[in-house]
């Protein structure tokens, strides 16, 4: 097996992440410094990732309702609750699927899967991701309609985004749009909105590619089906075509 395949199934990095750690020298097998992509690992070599052995694991996967105040990380040096640490039981090295913000609630997948990781937050594939948001002032066709051509947040123009005006409460200057879009940008959603005149007060991810939260209170989780598994890698596969 090529190392940088070993290293995403191992749940450390995707391949093409896995392929910058081989550059930087931070890869080794038995011992011995290894910076050449076309390597390949064999049965009982010893590989170690910036000094640590790894091994391959069973693949698995997690569907979280992230509930408020938790970071979409590992660990944290402030010493903050994580997505991880709301499932307790599990013994891989999991970690998630991109990330929510700290205030921002809803469904977020964690896997040990690094290749999978990459196929489901790359733009190209497109894969839908919907959010609930609750914004300060009233959204309009006409103030929302530059989100589906694209805006232009932190220097980069966003793709053409998806939305739906639920509710618009003039009493309280508030209201709730749903937004679908296909990439996951540092703050992305807030700043769409921020960019046409609304502030996001309250956001939830409610779906992502073919799954949502059915069943799932906020802090619970579970472990997705094969089935599951297999309808997000197709909706990816499917938009590569």
């Amino acid at each position: 097996m090529r190392i940088n395949k070993y290293i995403a199934h191992a749940g450390i990095a995707s391949r093409r992440k896995a392929e910058e750690l081989i550059k930087k020298g931070l890869v080794s097998i038995n011992g011995k410094v290894v910076t050449e992509l076309a390597t390949t690992v064999k049965s009982g070599d010893i590989v170690e990732v910036e000094g640590t052995p790894i091994y391959n694991e069973e693949k698995v996967y997690y569907l979280l309702n992230k509930p408020r105040g938790v970071i979409s990380s590992v660990s944290d040096d402030k010493g903050r609750k994580t997505v991880v640490d709301l499932l307790p039981n599990v013994t891989e090295r999991i970690y998630p699927v991109g990330r929510l913000d700290w205030d921002t609630t809803g469904l977020l997948i964690l896997t040990n899967d690094g290749d999978f990781t990459d196929e489901m937050i790359h733009p190209r594939n497109e894969i839908d991701k919907v959010y609930l948001a609750r914004v300060k002032g009233i959204a309009t066709k006409e103030n929302l309609r530059p989100l589906t051509r694209g805006v232009v947040i932190d220097g980069k123009k966003t793709k053409p985004a998806r939305y739906n005006i639920i509710k618009v409460d003039p009493e309280k200057n508030r209201s709730v749009v749903e937004l679908t879009i296909h990439e996951g940008r540092n703050h992305q959603v807030k700043k769409m909105f921020e960019s046409v005149g609304l502030l996001v007060d309250k956001l939830s991810r409610t779906n992502f590619g073919t799954l949502d939260l059915s069943g799932l209170r906020p802090g619970e989780s579970r472990r997705l089906s094969k089935k599951e598994i297999s309808q997000l890698h197709n909706l990816a596969v499917n938009k590569q075509k």
